[in-house]
């Protein structure tokens, strides 16, 4: 079983179980839990349920894991030609990275 979730523009496949990083969001003190209600896909055994764009009833449950996860370092690079001058800037995104635990449809 597995789904397809949208969440902040970006789109994940999921299935139970799975570690997925998602963007960071504000979480009350002591919320351990997080539910996404925009499932766009639904795969249970050999039916598939497709929303128009939302499967009605549907929703992905997970529990936090990590609420400072970071990805890779990415660096960038501006240079101005003939001018002997450059700047290299890091940058490292912050994640939220959670653990499905349930799929309802």
């Amino acid at each position: 079983m597995y789904a397809i979730i949208e969440d902040s523009g970006q789109q994940f496949k999921v299935s139970e179980g799975d570690v997925v990083n998602v963007d960071v969001r504000e979480l009350a003190e002591g919320v351990e839990a997080v539910q996404f209600d925009r499932v766009l896909l639904v795969s249970k055994d050999d039916q598939v349920q497709v929303g128009t764009p939302l499967v009605k009833g549907a929703s992905v449950q997970a529990e936090v894991v990590n609420e400072q996860a970071k990805g890779p370092k990415v660096f960038a690079c501006y240079l101005r030609r003939r001018k002997a001058s450059k700047r290299r800037v890091g940058h490292r995104q912050k994640y939220l990275q959670v653990r499905i635990t349930k799929i309802v449809a």
